[in-house]
């Protein structure tokens, strides 16, 4: 039986990204549904008196206009409205609900101290212990503990910054779980804040908002937008905030035989469990468990990604030869297997600048051959990274096999390098998987899911249950995107 909403209105998912911000519509015509993508615009962060900062007004006003493009399309009427973004930054609020200022990126380096510091009050291990979440200084704890350490009054609720977005248009503040989950200060076994942690690293628990699931109705839409017509009476969604979960929700797989890769700038290789799996062995290998739809567990491994592409192209470009990804990746495919494989995840892979030598000095440390570095080379580099990356995530898979105790089959490759068909072929050969090729745009096409299957009458959003509708509707939605 084919899926179709009783309410033919349309909806919006916006995606927050850190270089770019996604506002798209759903639309049913003739009885199928039809996304468009309306506005997308540039994000970066900025310095900003000796901080990393992102621009919140440039945020909040291309996201408002894309929201209007959206309303001028959908003469029908829009239904719902729901925010997914990258985690850990967050919106300090004062008691009116007005930001404070604009927030800091993660990148800032004020993190340094602040882990070192907070380390002294709760070890690692513990963190570890309490959270499941592998340790990043990056994560909203850390950004945290350094406010308080540069004396950022307590007092003063913070969210995260979809659900920001949500309040700001007239929602309940709330932190959804699968983005509360990335702050690592959740509890590991049940959905609330983690006592412990905020008195270890003496936090007001009153400064968090309350969790819920994703796929919670948080208010209609009010103020000048819902002045537009076509905006008035909106749902306002909090979906898988966290644009990982979301891009995880967007894989129409169910089952208990698949694995995922999310890839991008960063692979995420993991799978999907019921609970989550925080062992010693998984602890030493840094897995992480994040929240995901239906109270499952996305439980997974940071694996760099096309990050070494993306860096090398800088390189040559600097050079005077420009590749662009389709380019590299037609002509890796035509070069020979490489001698020797690269340990993608050598922390001097993950810094910025000069890549061709930070290869070749693996190379050479590994009794391989230095490559020539020319851009008219690329093609041999772009081989030998993505043979290398084909491995490493046979290898994470494996592993993940082990821990989860599953016998996977099926491996579903989402974001922007899924479609890369070479490595995809690679990966296949490496691990032994079927792999299926996900949207490129996997975070909207799981926010517009969530958003279906909570307003088509799943309102318990924490079973397997939801979950699988969740499924059934991004099934329908992964070929809807135009």
């Amino acid at each position: 039986m084919a899926l179709l909403p009783k309410d033919k209105r349309a909806s919006i998912a916006v995606d927050l990204g850190a270089e770019s911000c996604r506002v798209s519509l759903l639309r049913w015509v003739k009885g199928k549904p039809a996304i468009e993508l309306v506005h997308r615009f540039v994000n970066a962060p900025r310095e900003v008196d000796g901080g990393l900062r992102w621009d919140l007004a440039m945020i909040v006003d291309g996201l408002e206009e894309g929201v209007r493009r959206c309303a001028s399309i959908a003469t029908e009427g829009v239904r719902s409205i729901a925010v997914d973004g990258w985690a850990v930054d967050y919106v300090r609020l004062d008691a009116k609900g007005l930001p404070l200022g604009d927030p800091f990126c993660y990148r800032d380096e004020r993190t340094v101290k602040a882990e070192r510091s907070l380390h002294r009050k709760i070890g690692p291990e513990r963190l570890r212990e309490l959270t499941g979440v592998q340790l990043l200084r990056i994560n909203t704890l850390y950004q945290l503990y350094a406010d308080a350490l540069d004396g950022v009054p307590e007092g003063r609720q913070w969210l995260n910054l979809p659900e920001y977005i949500l309040s700001r248009w007239g929602g309940a503040r709330v932190a959804e779980h699968t983005n509360a989950t990335h702050t690592q200060m959740v509890e590991l076994y049940k959905p609330q804040w983690c006592r412990e942690i905020f008195q270890a690293a003496e936090l007001d628990l009153a400064c968090a908002a309350k969790i819920v699931p994703p796929g919670t109705e948080v208010g209609r839409l009010s103020g000048p937008l819902a002045e537009l017509p076509e905006l008035r009476n909106a749902v306002l969604i909090a979906p898988a905030c966290h644009d990982t979960a979301s891009a995880i929700a967007g894989i129409p797989a169910t089952g208990n035989d698949w694995a995922y890769i999310s890839s991008g700038t960063w692979s995420l290789v993991g799978t999907v469990l019921e609970q989550p799996r925080n062992g010693e062995e998984a602890r030493e290998e840094n897995f992480t468990n994040l929240g995901a739809v239906g109270g499952r567990i996305c439980f997974h491994k940071n694996v760099n990604g096309m990050w070494l592409i993306r860096q090398c192209m800088d390189a040559w470009a600097a050079g005077g030869r420009a590749w662009t990804v389709p380019e590299l990746v037609a002509a890796a495919e035509k070069t020979a297997k490489p001698r020797g494989l690269l340990d993608v995840d050598d922390p001097d892979l993950l810094l910025a600048g000069r890549m061709p030598q930070r290869i070749n000095a693996q190379r050479v440390r590994k009794g391989y051959e230095a490559l020539d570095e020319g851009a008219e080379n690329a093609p041999v580099f772009a081989s030998l990274i993505f043979h290398s990356l084909a491995a490493r995530y046979a290898k994470v898979l494996d592993r993940i096999a082990l821990h989860s105790g599953k016998k996977l089959k099926r491996l579903f490759v989402v974001g922007g390098a899924s479609q890369n068909d070479f490595l995809n072929r690679l990966t296949a050969e490496a691990t032994g998987l079927e792999v299926f090729r996900g949207a490129a745009e996997s975070s909207t096409v799981g926010n517009f899911a969530v958003q279906l299957a909570v307003l088509e009458g799943g309102r318990d959003a924490v079973t397997g249950a939801y979950a699988e509708q969740v499924s059934r509707w991004a099934g329908l939605f992964v070929g809807a995107i135009g």
